[in-house]
Parts: C-alpha cells; structure tokens; sequence
C-alpha cells in the first residue's frame, strides 16, 4: 500500500474530497517528524510507537570487496508495534 492509496482510502471511509484527506495525511506525517527530530516519542495507542535512538559510529565492510569502511554515528527511528496491532495482523482477537 502506498500513501495515495491511504488518501484514496481516507477519502472513501470518511466522505473527505481527496485533496482535504492528502492535507490530512501530509499533516500527520509531518507532526510525526516533526517531533521525532526533537527526539520526543510517538505513542499511538492500540498501534505502536516511534521513538529515536542514536547509533555509535563503528567499522562495517563492504561485502563486495571485503574493504573496511567507516560509518558515522547516526539517529535512526524505531517502531515497536502495539499488543492490539501485533494481533491484528496476526488475527487473534485482542484482548
């Protein structure tokens, strides 16, 4: 699935003209990175949470030559899913 077929869907399930559910979805797209790059949790209940977490530079290889390169510390996001999301998907009924 893609982000045109979440507005699309959005559109259809609440009655939204799709230009109002793409300034919907940008929107909340947008808070989520916003908040993410102040390195603030984001907790969406029955569905998971995103947080950052730094990652230390270290030594990788490339797997084609064999060759040690260096990597720079970063900041990567995490997603935990939710207890009620992880049954979802599996289908078992939540709790």
């Amino acid at each position: 699935m893609t982000k045109i077929d979440i507005i699309n869907r959005v559109a259809e399930q609440t009655g939204l003209p799709k230009q109002d559910a793409d300034t919907a979805i940008e929107t909340i797209i947008a808070l989520v990175k916003d908040t993410l790059s102040r390195d603030e949790p984001v907790i969406l209940r029955r569905f998971g949470s995103f947080q950052t977490r730094a990652k230390n530079p270290r030594v990788g290889r490339n797997p084609k030559t064999g060759e040690e390169a260096e990597i720079s510390a970063r900041t990567v996001v995490r997603f935990k899913a939710g207890k009620h999301f992880k049954q979802s998907v599996n289908n078992e009924n939540p709790a």
